[in-house]
């Protein structure tokens, strides 16, 4: 097994340059994610097709992500991470030019999976950014690629709108063609190729198991609401998870080289970092689906505010700025007080914009500060996250944890459009003879949001305090070196202690 860290004479890494090219590469993954959402309406007009069809390009994005990432991840740390994070910008431009070129919903769909099947790269670039960082550079711009995911999205979906309504959604495409090739050259020309590699035999047994498994949750919580949470498809879909997930359970603690570790990840440090996770994303999520329908909904209504997408972009960008901005503020506190107290703090500022926005709803600029509230809480979040999971695994699996944890943003993401939906359905009025979400469905939406965000604050409180993990903190180059040499299998017993 090859150590981390680089020879004497191999090309020193350009930090200046890998940070923002990592950061660019992880916002334009982003991008894709939030990229056709102005289509949605329009898509079953554009392509002929039903309602229930055209939505499968927003789900087969899902499915792809939380698939495939876990096993970008691995390869990742067995083959190389720059030379993955490669492949999943390769696959997002065959992905783009394939919708691109399509003119009707069975290529749309493939091509918004094959986006979708780019999610790895913000694990594989903050992986990066462990082997090839100075340590004291790392916790900064490890936050800056975790919250790259939420300036993205709030820079991509008011963009989105404007060229979706002045030009065809065919060029929504072709940018995202040209933005990834971008990409592709600035990473194969500044981001250098990681030494740390795990080496061994691909889990192929326990991908195809995760991958059904995922699948069958997924879909049963994204189409239950369309479906019926008691039909005959969604309860047999959960019925497969529960017999699906025990067996490979059992079989990934059987084999010698799993895709998962379930003993790692069952580490205290590990396992509530990734529910906390869950939950916080939970919340996260929670905003980006309310404040759009609330914006939409027509005045009429007494709490409406009949805003186009464009306005809904534009009022939730500020969210992603103040994200980044923040990001550095969340490496500077985690260096000094810890990374727990950093996750803390952010998830009681989620909470408390939450509970603003309970009260505050009838106005633009109430939806505005109550987005930035969110975007600090989540930016300091967002940036302590990785560092728990870094300073809990060898720089030999950092790739795997952390696409574990992207996995796990994904399932809070499919969990609370599941909740919003069925609250949304349950609380309801008529105006103009139709029924819509009433006020009340918001203020619920925002109070479960709410108690998600304490959930999660309860959770980081059960992390190891800092002074439990001396020793333990993200790697750079040189310490990464003597944590993958000090072990023949790649754990080290300070990886082991928690």
């Amino acid at each position: 097994m090859s150590t981390s860290g680089r020879t004497p004479d191999s090309s020193a890494p350009r930090p200046n340059a890998i940070v923002p090219v990592l950061a660019l590469a992880g916002v334009v993954v982003a991008v894709m994610q939030t990229l056709v959402l102005p289509l949605v309406p329009q898509l079953p007009h554009l392509l002929d097709t039903s309602p229930s069809n055209a939505s499968w390009a927003v789900t087969a994005t899902l499915l792809a992500g939380a698939v495939v990432t876990p096993v970008t991840g691995r390869l990742g740390d067995m083959y190389g991470k720059r030379r993955m994070l490669l492949v999943s910008l390769a696959v997002m431009l065959a992905g783009s030019l394939v919708a691109a070129l399509s003119d009707s919903v069975a290529p749309l769909i493939v091509g918004r999976a094959l986006q979708g099947a780019a999610a790895g790269v913000i694990p594989l670039g903050i992986s990066i950014m462990r082997d090839e960082l100075p340590s004291e550079r790392l916790g900064s711009a490890s936050a800056q690629m975790s919250a790259s995911l939420g300036v993205g999205g709030a820079l991509g979906l008011p963009a989105a709108a404007l060229i979706a309504q002045n030009a065809s959604w065919h060029t929504l495409f072709w940018i995202a063609a040209v933005l990834s090739a971008v990409v592709i050259v600035l990473v194969a020309l500044f981001v250098p190729e990681s030494q740390a590699r795990t080496g061994g035999r691909f889990d192929v047994v326990g991908a195809l198991g995760l991958a059904a498994v995922l699948v069958c949750l997924l879909v049963a919580v994204s189409k239950g609401a369309d479906w019926g949470w008691t039909s005959t498809a969604t309860l047999g879909l959960f019925a497969s998870v529960a017999v699906l997930l025990p067996l490979w359970g059992r079989y990934e603690l059987s084999t010698a080289q799993p895709l998962v570790d379930l003993p790692v990840t069952a580490r205290r440090k590990v396992l509530f970092t990734n529910l906390a996770t869950v939950t916080f994303v939970f919340s996260l999520f929670t905003l980006q689906l309310v404040i759009p329908q609330l914006m939409q909904l027509p005045e009429t209504t007494g709490y409406g505010m009949g805003r186009s997408l464009v306005a809904v972009g534009l009022v939730m960008m500020p969210q992603g700025l103040v994200m980044m901005a923040v990001a550095g503020a969340s490496a500077v506190l985690s260096r000094t007080r810890g990374p727990r107290v950093t996750l803390m703090l952010g998830t009681a500022l989620v909470a408390a914009g939450f509970a603003l926005n309970i009260v505050l709803i009838t106005e633009i600029w109430h939806l505005v500060l109550v987005s930035c509230v969110v975007g600090a809480g989540v930016g300091l979040a967002y940036g302590a996250i990785p560092s728990l999971i870094m300073g809990a695994v060898p720089p030999s699996e950092t790739a795997a944890a952390n696409s574990l944890n992207t996995l796990m943003r994904y399932i809070g993401n499919s969990l609370s459009s599941a909740v919003a939906g069925v609250v949304f359905a349950q609380l309801t009025t008529l105006s103009g003879g139709a029924v819509l979400p009433s006020e009340d469905s918001f203020k619920a939406l925002m109070a479960i949001a709410c108690a998600a965000a304490l959930l999660s604050l309860v959770l980081a409180a059960f992390l190891p305090s800092r002074s439990r993990l001396a020793g333990a903190h993200p790697a750079g180059p040189a310490s990464a070196v003597s944590l993958v040499t000090s072990g023949a299998t790649g754990h080290t017993s300070d990886a082991r202690s928690e």
